[in-house]
């Protein structure tokens, strides 16, 4: 009887064991982001948490934090550098001149695409290598869908914009101080009230949040004017990089670029049934600048490229050269896919 109740406590202590073995294999990320959760940056964070853990067969586990509850879009860099945050999302344009490579995708090209504008950021970050992320892991890239208007009043063209008070974060406020508008820089949750006392009468932002954030409730009109894309990092803390085991990395590294491309389609997608499900349910217009309009704004943020050479050139880097791998980049990716070759008879 002592040699079976020996034996049963060393089973017991066994299983015990082996199963506190595979829960300390279990690698935990935690990862922080700046928007409400139903916006496409948290939605692309949780399609992300969720391919990570299939493919890595469960042993990596992602925590998420949408809405600033772990960190908030100011110190999201340094919260992940710290290592407040495993992971963590931030726009660059947001903090200016610390990001110069990034922040080339962010200039007035005219992207009319969010796939397309994220592959080209990808790339350009694959091929600089930048040191303004020494300090971190990349995991993915991406940037937002065209920013446009959103408006109280009707802004048909160009005239009807001068002098509007306008919300606008990042680049937005230069491009609304070189269109006549004023900029007026808040963050977005204060918007709807703003809008409602009339401190400001619109704002220049990606349409998606008309739907996700209800902003088509405040404003009944959008103009579609093709303005600067945001972009988006998402980055790891260097040490929690290096910390993982190889295949780990091999699957984070190997989701990369997919990630990139799928929020650029998804984000492109999501804005036509924003406006789809902003025209139903509140009868919410869109305008298109004239087209001597277009080729005017398209005049007076030209000037933007020529600034950010100089500045790039002021850090030590060509932006000549990076605007027009930008350039370049977005050409390739705009380029309608080749036709099949017809088979001879």
């Amino acid at each position: 009887m002592l040699r079976r109740f020996t034996l049963s406590i060393l089973l017991i202590t066994l299983v015990f064991a082996s199963g506190t073995a595979r829960a300390a294999d279990v690698i935990k990320l935690t990862y922080a982001n700046f928007p409400p959760a139903a916006t496409f940056p948290c939605v692309q964070m949780e399609r992300w948490a969720k391919e990570v853990e299939k493919r890595t067969n469960g042993r990596v586990k992602v925590q998420t934090f949408p809405g600033g509850t772990l960190l908030n879009a100011k110190n999201m860099a340094e919260g992940v550098t710290s290592g407040i945050a495993d992971i963590g999302n931030f726009a660059m344009s947001y903090q200016p001149g610390r990001f110069p490579v990034s922040e080339a995708v962010d200039l007035p090209f005219g992207f009319t695409s969010s796939k397309v504008a994220s592959l080209v950021l990808y790339d350009l970050i694959e091929k600089y290598k930048p040191k303004e992320f020494a300090k971190v892991k990349v995991l993915t890239v991406f940037t937002c869908p065209p920013t446009n208007l959103m408006t109280k009043a009707p802004v048909k063209g160009l005239a009807d914009l001068k002098g509007m008070e306008l919300r606008v974060a990042g680049t937005s406020a230069e491009v609304a101080k070189r269109l006549g508008a004023v900029p007026v820089a808040m963050p977005q949750s204060e918007t709807p009230e703003a809008i409602q006392k009339g401190i400001v009468k619109g704002m220049v932002s990606s349409l998606e949040i008309l739907q996700d954030l209800k902003f088509a409730s405040y404003t009944p009109y959008a103009t579609i004017a093709n303005l600067p894309v945001v972009s988006f990092a998402v980055v790891m803390n260097k040490a929690k990089w290096d910390s993982l085991p190889a295949d780990v990395k091999k699957a984070l590294d190997g989701l990369s670029r997919e990630q990139a491309a799928w929020t650029g389609d998804y984000a492109d997608r999501h804005v036509q049934e924003s406006l789809a499900w902003s025209k139903k349910n509140y009868q919410h217009q869109v305008f298109t600048l004239p087209v001597d309009d277009q080729k005017k704004v398209n005049q007076l943020l030209a000037p933007m490229v020529d600034d950010y050479v100089k500045k790039a050139g002021a850090q030590g880097l060509n932006g000549k050269q990076i605007v027009a791998d930008v350039l370049a980049l977005k050409k390739k990716y705009e380029a309608p896919a080749a036709k099949p070759a017809k088979k001879k008879k």
